[in-house]
């Protein structure tokens, strides 16, 4: 049958919470779209190209650690009572700051390292 949906030979599940989490740790340092790849996180039309659904991979991940997303009225907000703005400065000595609502977010404790990787124009925090 011409056209037909053909599904992908081996069926993922999209994973989410902590098999998620478990999965990316488990994945090291690979490349996103293998990342995304392995959590589920694609699909194949009917042509049988393979999209990759980075948007749902970053709600999930997101999701996965505690994050909520707003519904838009302002009931979403961090204990201080500012709304988280994922923004930042590179203040006058150099130094760029983290702030602790972004921290609690990802439940990091004082003494926890991260591995700083340049991409592109920006940069990604990676916790050891």
């Amino acid at each position: 049958m011409q056209g037909a949906y053909k599904p992908a030979s081996h069926h993922t599940t999209m994973l989410q919470g902590a098999e998620f989490l478990e999965r990316v740790r488990s994945l090291g340092d690979v490349p996103r779209s293998a990342l995304v790849r392995g959590c589920g996180y694609s699909r194949r039309d009917r042509d049988g190209r393979e999209h990759l659904l980075y948007t749902q991979f970053y709600e999930a991940l997101l999701a996965a650690k505690g994050l909520q997303f707003s519904n838009g009225n302002g009931a979403d907000r961090s204990r201080e009572g500012r709304r988280l703005s994922f923004r930042s400065h590179v203040h006058f000595n150099g130094n760029l700051m983290v702030g602790k609502a972004y921290t609690d977010l990802l439940d990091l404790q004082p003494g926890d390292s991260f591995e700083i990787k340049v991409e592109g124009q920006g940069f990604r925090l990676i916790p050891r």
